[in-house]
C-alpha cells in the first residue's frame, strides 16, 4: 500500500512539473503570449523585470527557494527563507526592481521539513491545475499556482470577473484547502492592453 502511495506521489510530482514548464510562455511569465491580454511591450517589460529580479535573487542565494512572478509591473513573491531578516531583504530587493508598481510578499519562514505536508501540497496544486484545465470557462494557461501548508496562492490574469470568481471557487472546492489567496488581475485593471 505504501509503495502505491509513493508511486502516485512521484507521478503527480512529475506531471505537475510538466504542466509548469508548458505554461511558461515565450517570455517566462506564465501566460501564453497568444492568449495574454497585455500588450507585447508590457509582456516584455514584465519579462525583463522577472529576469532582473531572478538574477539578483540568485546572487543572494535564493534562486531555488523563492518564486517570483511579475504581472503588469506587480511583483508576487512566494517561497521559504530561514529567518524574517531574509524576508525583509528580499522584499526590499523586489521594490528596488526598476519599473515595479507593487510587491506582494507571501514568503514563509522555513520550518522542519514534513514529507506528508509537502506531498499534500503537491496533491492540492495538481488537483487545482486539473480543475482549471477541465473547466472550459477558464483560460488555465493564464494562472500560476503555489500551495504551502494547505494554502493555495493563485496568480494570473482573468479575462472577466466571472472567470476570476470561478478560479477562486474551484480552489475552495478542493479537499483540505484551508485558505485561498488570489492575486488575480482583471484585463480591465492592466495599464496597457492589446487592441
Amino acid at each position: 500500500m505504501k509503495i502505491r502511495i509513493l508511486i502516485l506521489l512521484f507521478a503527480m510530482l512529475f506531471l505537475s512539473g510538466c504542466l509548469g514548464v508548458s505554461s511558461k510562455g515565450i517570455f517566462g511569465t506564465g501566460v501564453s503570449v497568444a492568449l495574454d491580454p497585455r500588450s507585447l511591450g508590457t509582456q516584455i517589460d514584465d519579462s525583463i523585470m522577472q529576469k532582473n529580479l531572478s538574477g539578483r535573487l540568485a546572487i543572494m542565494g535564493h534562486f531555488l527557494s523563492i518564486n517570483s512572478k511579475v504581472l503588469d509591473g506587480r511583483i508576487f513573491l512566494t517561497g521559504k527563507v530561514d529567518n524574517p531578516e531574509e524576508k525583509l531583504k528580499i522584499t526590499k530587493l523586489a521594490w528596488e526592481t526598476e519599473g515595479v508598481r507593487s510587491v506582494r510578499n507571501d514568503i514563509k519562514i522555513k520550518e522542519k521539513f514534513n514529507f506528508q505536508q509537502s506531498a499534500k501540497d503537491i496533491l492540492i496544486t495538481s488537483q487545482l491545475r486539473t480543475a482549471l484545465i477541465l473547466n472550459k470557462e477558464i483560460k488555465a494557461i493564464n494562472y500560476q499556482i503555489d500551495t504551502y501548508k494547505k494554502k493555495i496562492y493563485v496568480y494570473g490574469i482573468a479575462l472577466t470577473s466571472d472567470e476570476k470568481e470561478l478560479v477562486v471557487k474551484e480552489a475552495k472546492e478542493i479537499l483540505d484547502v484551508e485558505n485561498v489567496i488570489a492575486s488575480i488581475l482583471l484585463v480591465e485593471d492592466l495599464r496597457i492592453q492589446k487592441n
